[in-house]
């Protein structure tokens, strides 16, 4: 029977005087026989909480809290022993504590087989069902806050600004504004790390985590969070509107096979009961193949998920909530639309959230007497820009489309993002920043388009002279 103590420790109750591995030796045999790999490991552990035991040399459990708490021998394992004894000073049972603390501090590549083995053994002994609950509530930084759900946004920027300084600011260095190589060491492996830094925008190329890029990656996974939640909850709504459904259907058909099999259906109750089925079909015909054709495309087809951005008839609309027969959409100016799924069936749709990195398209226009130097001075300017950028692919492609009325050129700028269209408001951004910045290098390279001479023709207008008043004699 397994129960938690303070201080997050997981209490295994075993009978008997078995240890954690079946056998009768003591706990202590168990810690002289640790290896020395093992020793090193429990070494940098954080101290644990002190458990009451029988033998001397550990202190009993609600000591006096003046009087220093042991401390962890070198070969020490995050597994203890207590045996309670009877009234008449017999053994009745021996209670062996996990100290999760210290299991939660083993770094994967430096935890020995023999603290496998033991763990392994305490968890299938002592009929442990689950030891996740403990590191949920185990504290393991005394005097922390409780840990708590990210809800909104606003905490999501404030957990990442705290997790970056913490993790940028050690040692003597309080000043850094970056988290490199080094400082994700001390957290992961090297093969996590590797892993790890692609996901920040621009990481790669510098080699370090900024501010930015860290804050934006933790709102983005809290909003895919927030997004799966919303997608597995609508999938379970539409799940248990087709059990619905699927269990009418089965109670009818039960029915009626009883009804066979007890002999009571006639044949002429099954020729009323098919006569009702041809109106029933005639009345609810198109609904049922309705049904049908949006279970199909819930179930079968599903082209997007609740939080994906889709074009359906070339308007871009956010997935807002999935049933049965209908599908929500959020438009741009948060406007909801309802679209049948039996129509959604037959429309082409495009999937932002499930698209690669995606391009796009700048198309601009220059003087016909523009030359061709120039025109190569200006390649070579948007070819630095994107490539010092991380938010855009290096690969470009500067086209001329062009030349209308031997007067202007008409050319093209071919730019792939480093994300899709998924957050719409992100791709605006940067596709504003990229126009304001190819607007700077026409300016310092002196290229302008002029219009051509206009002809203009001039009427002269002429207004009738008033009624003019001669003296009379």
């Amino acid at each position: 029977m397994a129960e938690k103590t303070r201080a997050g420790q997981v209490v295994i109750n075993v009978p008997g005087e078995e240890t954690l591995n079946g056998s009768k030796q003591s706990s202590q045999d168990s810690v002289n026989k640790a290896s020395p790999e093992s020793a090193a490991v429990t070494t940098g552990l954080a101290k644990s909480v002190p458990v009451s035991s029988a033998s001397p040399e550990t202190p009993k459990f609600g000591a006096s809290p003046n009087k220093p708490p042991r401390a962890p021998t070198a070969a020490e394992p995050p597994i203890r022993r207590r045996s309670l004894r009877g009234k008449k000073g017999k053994k009745s049972k021996t209670t062996t504590f996990i100290d999760m603390g210290k299991v939660h501090k083993l770094k994967r590549e430096k935890v020995s087989a023999w603290h496998m083995k033991v763990l392994a053994d305490a968890i299938m002994n002592s009929r442990l069902a689950t030891v996740s609950n403990a590191f949920d509530e185990y504290n393991f930084d005394e005097g922390a806050e409780q840990a708590k759900e990210i809800t909104n946004e606003e905490e999501a920027r404030y957990i990442a600004n705290e997790t970056f300084y913490h993790v940028a600011a050690h040692n003597s260095n309080h000043n850094r504004n970056y988290i490199d190589e080094d400082d994700l060491l001390r957290f992961m492996i090297r093969e996590e790390v590797e892993m790890v830094f692609p996901l920040f925008e621009g990481s790669l190329s510098s080699g370090r985590i900024d501010k930015k890029s860290f804050t934006n990656w933790v709102i983005k996974v809290y909003n895919d969070r927030k997004t799966l939640a919303h997608g597995l909850n609508d999938t379970k709504t539409a799940v248990k509107q087709l059990d619905k459904l699927v269990t009418v259907v089965l109670i009818i058909a039960t029915v009626i096979i009883w009804l066979l099999l007890v002999e009571i259906a006639t044949t002429k109750v099954l020729l009323v009961l098919s006569s009702q089925l041809v109106v029933a079909t005639f009345m609810f015909g198109n609904t049922c193949k309705t049904i049908f054709e949006a279970i199909i495309f819930v179930f079968v087809m599903h082209p997007f998920d609740v939080g994906d951005r889709c074009v359906v008839d070339g308007v871009p609309m956010l997935v807002e909530e999935m049933n049965i027969l209908t599908t929500v959409f959020l438009k741009l100016d948060n406007e909801k639309v309802y679209y049948p799924n039996s129509v959604l069936a037959t429309k082409p749709i495009s999937n932002y959230y499930r698209s690669p990195d995606m391009g796009d398209t700048i198309e601009f226009s220059i003087d016909f007497m523009t030359p061709v130097e120039l025109i190569g001075k200006l390649r070579e300017e948007i070819k630095m820009h994107l490539e010092s950028n991380p938010v855009w692919h290096p690969h470009h492609l500067v086209v001329v489309k062009e030349i209308e009325n031997v007067n202007k050129i008409k050319m093209a700028l071919y730019c792939n993002h480093t994300m899709n269209f998924q957050d719409y408001r992100e791709k605006n951004r940067r596709r504003t920043e990229l126009v304001i910045e190819l607007k700077r290098i026409f300016e310092k390279l002196g290229i302008r388009y002029n219009l051509l001479p206009q002809h203009v023709n001039f009427n002269q207008v002429h207004k009738e002279r008033p009624d003019a008043t001669y003296p009379t004699t």
